[in-house]
């Protein structure tokens, strides 16, 4: 009963995080923030809703595959998301009115050379 009402709350708290990724998906206003928030949020809900699939499960075969599934998703969701981000930057994805500074700047020169070419959002 007592792992029950636990894997309950994790779920609700997984949920709960991917709802507010995809709120930040729409929400947000360049590829830059979009990215940021549906990789966080969405990461923390996959991995408390595997949490729950652990509790639930124990340490049967499926969940020993939740406890891999977290450690990779905590892998290789930083290292895609910020794939995203550099390719985006690369290739001129313009950051929205309000950005207050452009950390990359000095490290890209040709980029800025090249501006005309920028995509729109």
């Amino acid at each position: 009963m007592n792992s029950e009402i636990f894997t309950v709350v994790f779920l609700i708290a997984g949920l709960f995080f991917i709802v507010v990724g995809c709120f930040g998906l729409y929400r947000m206003p360049d590829v830059f923030c979009r990215m940021h928030t549906t990789s966080k949020a969405t990461t923390m809900g996959l991995v408390l809703i595997l949490i729950a699939t652990f509790i639930h499960l124990g340490l049967a075969a499926v969940g020993l595959k939740a406890i891999l599934a977290i450690i990779f998703a905590f892998l290789t969701a930083p290292v895609g998301a910020h794939l995203i981000a550099r390719a985006a930057y690369q290739r001129g994805v313009k950051l929205h009115d309000r950005s207050i500074a452009d950390a990359l700047h000095a490290l890209y020169p040709e980029k800025n050379q090249t501006d005309s070419h920028r995509d729109k959002d």
